[in-house]
């Protein structure tokens, strides 16, 4: 498999990316050594490979989900830049 300039020029267009057509022989060149790299990995015989999802075996390394105190509405609102109500003030999203 490889990459054409026309490929290049299609993925640049849907990217918004505006380039020059030195440019696009430069990403088409680079893609294409990409390609070949993962080609010579597929000559790789990989049948006694077990299959896994991770390189390592780890298990969930974030902390148990406890619930905890939360705080204090003046604490929170503290060093907000604006406040109404006790309540955060942002500017509007959405108009209407």
């Amino acid at each position: 498999m490889s990459i054409s300039k026309k490929d290049v020029e299609h993925v640049a267009n849907l990217a918004r990316l505006a380039l020059t057509e030195e440019e696009t022989n430069i990403y088409t060149e680079q893609l294409n050594s990409i390609l070949g790299f993962f080609e010579k990995l597929d000559e790789l015989d990989t049948s006694e490979i077990k299959p896994t999802s991770h390189a390592f075996n780890i298990t969930n390394v974030f902390r148990e989900d406890k619930a905890g105190e939360s705080l204090p509405r003046e604490k929170a609102l503290k060093n907000a830049p604006e406040q109404k109500d006790g309540q955060f003030k942002v500017p509007t999203v959405m108009e209407g």
